[in-house]
């Protein structure tokens, strides 16, 4: 059976179904949402290392876990050891799983030697991981691409250095840095990385529905699978796809009453996390999302893109599901 528990070190995952850190994206407000809907593994968003290392407030802010429930994972990105080191001691007081960045592809990221950038170069990967793994008090994972670029597919290389210098788990999105999130994701290489290490090993990238759920676990034999645009506006994918693989068969549609009643909770935690101004502000690009297939969806963006306050936000998500 495809979906089961999963251990990692001495953390159990009720599920193998993972929510994947995204910036802007999965602050706590979502994770709420998200296990609500029976995922088995939150991330935060990435957060600076050398941010935590300086006691920047925003960044700490980020990796606030007040009230969560269930197994929780951060993320920290960074290539300077040092500051990694103290990251790493903060964050793993408070989380269950750490998790070290080695796959994110953007400009600010990578200009710093961090995210995937650290894919062109193997020993600092070693180096970074074995290092956190000593001051880390939770078991520490890795994500990773498949490499930078064409050229440069380092994948089961970095899975076999992370799995000697101590890691517990290993996520894998199957795209190099120079793809970013276009064309197909290339699933022979999540394969091979699961074949290549025995720790468990998680599959990343174009999980959109039961389908594309059911084609990574079965092609490539990964342990679980992380699902990150999949999911925006679209929390039920967990449910949905725990369905499909636990009976064979689709689950009725979610009804419009429920995803109304999920998207007022989703705004009254963020309102109680951010205060009114900054949490209807920053739900916009969620909303954006939550409301594309409804009729007159872009007169709809529009009209939320006004607005700033709890009350008319609910009023006008109340009218669009219902009208």
């Amino acid at each position: 059976m495809y979906l089961k528990k999963l251990q990692i070190d001495n953390v159990t995952l009720e599920n193998n179904l993972i929510l994947a850190p995204m910036a802007g994206i999965t602050d706590l407000p979502f994770r709420i949402i998200c296990k609500s809907y029976g995922v088995g593994l939150t991330c935060t968003e990435m957060a600076s290392s050398k941010a935590i290392y300086y006691n920047d407030k925003k960044t700490k802010d980020i990796l606030k876990v007040d009230n969560e429930e269930g197994v929780i994972q951060a993320q920290i990105f960074g290539s300077d050891i040092e500051s990694l080191k103290v990251a790493a001691q903060y964050v793993s007081e408070f989380v269950d799983i750490l998790d070290i960045n080695m796959g994110c592809p953007a400009p600010k990221v990578i200009k710093n030697g961090d995210g995937s950038k650290l894919l062109l170069d193997l020993n600092k990967i070693e180096e970074i991981i074995t290092e956190v793994v000593k001051v880390s008090k939770v078991p520490v994972s890795i994500k990773i691409r498949k490499g930078w670029d064409s050229d440069n597919i380092v994948a089961t290389d970095v899975a076999r250095i992370a799995e000697k210098c101590g890691a517990k788990l290993i996520t894998i999105h199957g795209r190099t840095r120079q793809e970013f999130f276009s064309g197909d994701v290339d699933l022979d290489i999540i394969k091979k990385v699961k074949e290549s290490v025995n720790i468990p090993v998680i599959g990343n990238g174009n999980i959109v529905d039961e389908e594309t759920a059911l084609k990574m676990l079965e092609y490539t034999g990964v342990d679980g699978i992380m699902i990150g645009r999949g999911a925006i506006g679209n929390p039920w994918i967990f449910r949905k796809i725990e369905y499909f693989l636990k009976t064979g068969e689709k689950m009725p549609p979610i009804s419009n009453k429920e995803k109304l009643e999920t998207i007022i909770k989703h705004i009254e935690l963020e309102v109680e996390q951010k205060g009114e101004k900054v949490g209807i502000q920053e739900l916009r690009k969620h909303m954006a999302y939550y409301t594309k297939n409804l009729k007159d969806a872009s007169k709809i963006r529009n009209i939320i893109n006004t607005i700033y306050t709890q009350k008319e936000l609910i009023e006008c998500l109340t009218n669009a599901f219902f009208e």
